[in-house]
């Protein structure tokens, strides 16, 4: 997990996706590939196209002077990096930047946002590009990698996500595996406890059975009373955590005070 790739653009959730791969590009002693893409506007009504070339004009102008700041800053930092650019639309440039990726840092979210819905970004993205993707708040500093718990649902994502972070998992101080029992689990927590336990891992194991609450409100809470850094799970599966049609992951993306680590 040594290849993080970053989506560089000057909007209000930079810093955030800034700082959480400082971090953990450092923790895992990896490459940071910033990837800074200048966004095609597209305006509704613009036939001959004056509109969308004026703004365009203006995103090229901001994404230059964003790169000279960013680059200066980074300059600075004890990483290693290299810089790529980019003019297109916001899934396919990071799709495309993905392939030799190891973990794809994003946002959950951003409320102000011009050009796309990040978190309809970061379910593209994790759907097409099957690797783990780093989703933050806008309103983070940095990645605390100390605490991290693992929605369980016994699913292939979850499986896979887990196995693909293996490396981070293992700079934790506590890890815990937490499932809502329902019977469609096709791994159990305890078989994943072993797993993780060969790669010097302990996790803790917590199972609770309730039919009623939201499984984005379990997790939230369970979240909150164990005091975890991150949240790590299998998006758009089909178990009782992620529920059908991806309502569990998409709430989650949209509400989630902590990062998230999600993999399909």
């Amino acid at each position: 997990m040594k290849n993080i790739l970053l989506l560089a653009h000057d909007d209000e959730g930079q810093e955030a996706r800034l700082q959480a791969a400082l971090d953990l590009t450092r923790a895992l002693d990896g490459h940071l590939s910033c990837i800074d893409v200048t966004m095609v506007p597209s305006i509704a009504g613009d036939y001959d196209g004056t509109g969308s070339a004026m703004l365009l004009g203006d995103e090229r102008d901001r994404e230059a002077d964003n790169k000279a700041t960013l680059q200066a800053r980074l300059a600075a930092e004890d990483v290693v990096w290299s810089w790529s650019d980019v003019t297109g639309f916001a899934a396919e440039a990071v799709l495309d930047a993905a392939a030799l990726a190891d973990l794809i840092v994003l946002n959950r979210k951003l409320d102000q946002f011009p050009y796309l819905d990040m978190s309809e970004l970061a379910s593209r993205i994790v759907m097409k590009a099957r690797k783990p993707v780093a989703a933050v708040p806008d309103d983070v500093r940095g990645f605390k990698r100390g605490r991290a718990l693992i929605a369980w649902d016994g699913q292939g994502s979850a499986t896979a996500t887990m196995q693909a972070c293996v490396p981070l998992l293992a700079l934790a101080e506590d890890v815990q595996i937490f499932m809502v029992r329902d019977g469609a689990e096709q791994t159990e927590p305890t078989e994943a406890a072993q797993y993780l336990s060969r790669h010097d891992i302990h996790a803790s194991i917590r199972i609770v059975d309730d039919g009623l609450t939201t499984a984005d409100h379990l997790i939230a809470d369970e979240a909150a009373n164990w005091h975890a850094d991150y949240i790590l799970m299998g998006a758009y599966g089909r178990g009782r955590l992620m529920e059908t049609f991806g309502g569990v992951t998409r709430r989650m993306l949209a509400r989630s005070k902590l990062p998230l680590i999600l993999g399909h």
